[in-house]
């Protein structure tokens, strides 16, 4: 079964964030996911509205 991913392909990195623009993802995050467990994903990925939300803001 293939892992949770927010990844909607377009990769592209905000200098002012460092996030992604199109998943909303850190670099260090989306480096790790394939070693995260399903719950860390889902976790990680339950975050995103409220990054969207504030302005791109990593915690």
């Amino acid at each position: 079964m293939k892992p949770s991913s927010p990844c909607i392909q377009i990769c592209q990195i905000y200098a002012d964030s460092g996030l992604c623009r199109g998943c909303l993802r850190s670099l260090d995050e989306i480096a790790r996911w394939a070693s995260m467990t399903e719950a860390e994903r889902l976790a990680i990925m339950a975050q995103l509205p409220d990054r969207q939300l504030t302005g791109r803001r990593a915690d």
